[in-house]
C-alpha cells in the first residue's frame, strides 16, 4: 500500500514512525516533512493547503491511501477533494471539521445533543464582548473562534486580562473576526482520543497535556510543552461516562445534520468530582500526545486508521500493553513568544530510535549537514517503559543527551501522575 500522510510535525513524525513499522505499508510519502521524517519516509515539497497540488501528487504518485495530519488542510477541504477523486482518506470533510475551526460550531453541537460544557457566547463586536466580561467576572477564558494553532485561548484570571485578549483577537492577532467567551471550568484537564467512521466510535487511548510553558503549570498557554499515556484520571468509568454523555451524542448529532463525522475526534476534558465536561474537539491527533500515543499503538496505528477510513470499526479492536509513555517537547527559547531560527542542534545521532526511546522531530530542516530548528515546537523527546516513572526517566534521558543552547523544555512533565 502507497501511503500519503500530510503535515511536517512531531504528530506527523510518529505516526510515519508507527506505520512505517506494519507490513501494509510499501511506499510511504510524507508532505512537506521534516529531517527527522526523511530517516523514516519520503519527503515530498507540497503546498498541503492547495486541494489541487495535493490531488495531483496523489495521482502521479499512485496513492492508495492519504492520512491528513494537522487541521488545517482538514478546514480547507483538501480531504473532501481526494474523496470526490476516488481516494481513501483519513480525516473529516470540510464541514465536519468545524468541530475544530469554529468553536462556536462545536458549542452550538453540544446545546442541540446536550454535551455538558460550558456556558458560553460569542461576538463580533469587540465593546459588547469586553461589556459581557465586565458583567461576568473573571476568571473567564477568551478563545479565538477558529483556528489558532493551538494558541487563541487566554485563561483570564482579572477582567482586564479578558479585555486585553479580546482587543487582541479583534486587532487580527489571529485572523479572527469573532470571539466565544466561556465560562471558567476548574479541575483537571485530559485527552480523550477516539476514531469514528461516522457510526460507529471505537475509543484508543487517553493522554494528558501541558499546555502552559513554564515548571507548575505557569505562563502563557502553548501548543502544548508534554505529555504522558494513560492518563490515570479517565478511570474506566469515566471514559464509559464521555462515551455516553459526550462522544456518541456528538456523533449522532453530526450525522442527523447531514455531515457524519470520520477520523480521530480529540476531546478535551475538565475533570472535576467524577464528572467530565467537554473543552473543546480537535479533528485531529494531538501533538504532543500523538506522540505519546504512538508509542503505545506501534505498527497496530494503521490497521485502526484503515479500519475508520473504511468503515469497519465495528470489527476493529486496539491491544493495549500495560505500559505508560511520556514526550517532552523541547522548543527554541522566547517560545510561545517570539524566537530565533537556524540555531544547530547538536547530538541527533547518537541518540537510541527504540520502541522505547524516540526522539520525534517538529520543527526541524537540514542545513549543510546538520539538524537546524526552524519552528518554535522543535523536537519531542519520547520514552515508554513498564510505569510512568521509568517513562519519564528514559525521555529526560534524551533531553540530556542533546547539545541545544538555544533550546529549553519543562523539567516536570508528568508531574500529577508522578
Amino acid at each position: 500500500m502507497n501511503i500519503l500522510i500530510l503535515g511536517g510535525g512531531g504528530r506527523e513524525h510518529a505516526l510515519a514512525w508507527a506505520i512505517r513499522q506494519n507490513p501494509k505499508c510499501d511506499r510511504l510519502v510524507v508532505a512537506p516533512g521534516n529531517a527527522g521524517i526523511a530517516g523514516v519516509a519520503e519527503c515530498a515539497a507540497l503546498n498541503i493547503l492547495s486541494r489541487a497540488e495535493v490531488l495531483e501528487f496523489a495521482q502521479e504518485n499512485a496513492i492508495d491511501f492519504v492520512i491528513v495530519g494537522p487541521e488545517a488542510p482538514l478546514a480547507a477541504g483538501v480531504s473532501d477533494a481526494l474523496r470526490d477523486a476516488g481516494f481513501l482518506v483519513f480525516g473529516p470533510s470540510q464541514a465536519a471539521a468545524q468541530l475544530e475551526a469554529s468553536k462556536a460550531f462545536t458549542k452550538e453541537i453540544c446545546d442541540a445533543c446536550g454535551a455538558p460544557t460550558a456556558a458560553w457566547a460569542r461576538f463580533t463586536d469587540g465593546a459588547a464582548a469586553r461589556d459581557y466580561v465586565s458583567a461576568q467576572g473573571a476568571p473567564i477564558v477568551v478563545k479565538a473562534d477558529g483556528l489558532a494553532a493551538g494558541k487563541g485561548v487566554t485563561v483570564a484570571e482579572t477582567v482586564s486580562q479578558a479585555h486585553e485578549a479580546i482587543d487582541a483577537i479583534f486587532d487580527g492577532e489571529f485572523g479572527e473576526t469573532s470571539v466565544v467567551i466561556e465560562e471558567f471550568m476548574a479541575g483537571e484537564e485530559a485527552s480523550f482520543f477516539v476514531l469514528s467512521d461516522g457510526t460507529d466510535c471505537l475509543p484508543i487511548g487517553t493522554a494528558q497535556d501541558h499546555k502552559r510553558v513554564g515548571d507548575g503549570d505557569t505562563g502563557p498557554n502553548t501548543g502544548g510543552m508534554g505529555a504522558y499515556s494513560p492518563a490515570p484520571v479517565l478511570t474506566e468509568a469515566l471514559q464509559a461516562q464521555v462515551m455516553e454523555r459526550i462522544i456518541r451524542p456528538t456523533i449522532a448529532e453530526m450525522a442527523r445534520r447531514g455531515m457524519p463525522f470520520q477520523g480521530v475526534l480529540y476531546a478535551g476534558l475538565m475533570i472535576e468530582d467524577g464528572r467530565a465536561r467537554l473543552v473543546e474537539y480537535n479533528v485531529r491527533f494531538g501533538d504532543p500526545e500523538c506522540q505519546a500515543l504512538m508509542m503505545r499503538l506501534g505498527a497496530q496505528a494503521l490497521d485502526l486508521i484503515l479500519a475508520c477510513a473504511e468503515g469497519r470499526l465495528a470489527e476493529a479492536q486496539v491491544t493495549w500493553a500495560e505500559d505508560h509513555a511520556l514526550t517532552v517537547v523541547m522548543a527554541a527559547r522566547g517560545y510561545p513568544g517570539e524566537y530565533a531560527k537556524g540555531s544547530r542542534i547538536s547530538g541527533l545521532d547518537m541518540l537510541p530510535e527504540t520502541s522505547f526511546q524516540m526522539t520525534f522531530h517538529a520543527g526541524t530542516a537540514l542545513k549543510a549537514g546538520a539538524v537546524v530548528a526552524t519552528g518554535g515546537r522543535v523536537l519531542a523527546c519520547t520514552g515508554r517503559g513498564a510505569s510512568l516513572a521509568e517513562a519519564h526517566e528514559r525521555a529526560y534521558a534524551l533531553v540530556d543527551s542533546l547539545a541545544w543552547p538555544e533550546g529549553f523544555c519543562r523539567r516536570d512533565i508528568g508531574w500529577r501522575a508522578l
